[in-house]
């Protein structure tokens, strides 16, 4: 069965069948949903995954794509230290979308909010009909009486952290490019019993991230003075950091693992880029120093960085990567 031979009324009911209730004051199923947010300030994040340049279905399962979707727009209200409390999702299908695939989609997002954010819920979204696949999500938290994080706070002297794995997410891109395309390179389906565990565990990582949501608001509790989602690659993240900072931060290569260049072009991990001050109980494990500005916004052991720079997709479409 396909999405074109149902009702919106149909679809939705099978996707909120899979969702955990709402705890709102008022969930799914009106104009718009009301929150409690005690705090009473509210962090907003949207983020579009298109196919094509985002994503592909011969690699990503339903699932997958549901758990990232959810992540990705998690990790971003987490990284101004804000707890995330609700998701609107809206999904553009064409017809011969399979039933199967709003299912497993709607079960991913569950399990996601699930494991990275508990008290987390999809409360609403919408439903249209498109020729590509479209996903976009719109994530809202709640500071819970802290200031947000910004990446403007970033001050000389302080440290350099990162909360969570850098490089793996790239890994698992360069393997899917690698080994599953064919001759003409169109992607093609997976077959894990290709994969030694080295190759599944960078392949998990790319096709289902797990920011690590609670760290990054320990983070904020704990001092951080500038934080920001790792998502398009250390040293791009890190100049817009630097350059929202007034600041030049300054990478050791030495600590950013066995592949350097992977850990500071890759993206898609969705750690956290944390700048602690001298004082502070720092969390994640140091990568550089945040120094006056220089001419550089980032630089790895004294020079600027000269690799490909991270992920910009209105540079790096016609590439093929996403």
């Amino acid at each position: 069965m396909t999405v074109g031979e149902l009702s919106e009324g149909q679809i939705l009911r099978g996707i909120l069948d899979r969702l955990p209730p709402s705890t709102a004051p008022v969930g799914p199923g009106d104009d718009a949903a009301v929150l409690a947010v005690p705090d009473g300030r509210v962090v907003a994040t949207t983020d579009t995954l298109v196919h094509g340049p985002d994503f592909r279905l011969a690699w990503s399962q339903p699932f997958d794509l549901g758990f990232k979707a959810a992540a990705v727009n998690l990790s971003d209200v987490a990284a101004m230290g804000a707890r995330p409390i609700a998701l609107l999702v809206a999904l553009a299908m064409p017809d011969a979308t399979p039933v199967s695939f709003v299912r497993g989609f709607a079960d991913g997002l569950a399990a996601a909010c699930a494991e990275l954010a508990p008290g987390c819920a999809v409360e609403g979204g919408d439903l249209t009909v498109s020729d590509t696949l479209t996903i976009a999500v719109t994530a809202l938290g709640s500071l819970d009486g802290r200031e947000p994080v910004r990446r403007s706070g970033a001050r000389a002297g302080d440290g350099v952290y990162v909360i969570g794995e850098l490089g793996e997410a790239a890994r698992g891109l360069e393997v899917l490019f690698r080994r599953f395309t064919d001759a003409e390179g169109a992607p093609v389906p997976v077959d894990p019993a290709l994969l030694d565990s080295a190759e599944a565990r960078a392949l998990s990582r790319q096709l289902r991230p797990r920011p690590p949501i609670a760290e990054a608001l320990e983070a904020a509790a704990s001092g951080a003075t500038a934080m920001m989602d790792v998502s398009d690659g250390l040293v791009l993240d890190a100049t817009r950091l630097a350059d929202t900072s007034d600041v030049t931060i300054a990478f050791d290569s030495a600590t950013l693992g066995d592949d350097p260049g992977l850990a500071l072009d890759g993206g898609e991990d969705h750690g956290f880029l944390v700048t602690f001050p001298a004082d502070a109980v720092p969390l994640g494990r140091r990568v550089g120093t945040v120094e006056p500005r220089g001419a550089e916004a980032v630089t790895v052991d004294g020079r600027a960085w000269t690799g490909r720079g991270g992920w910009d997709p209105y540079r790096d479409w016609d590439a093929g990567r996403g």
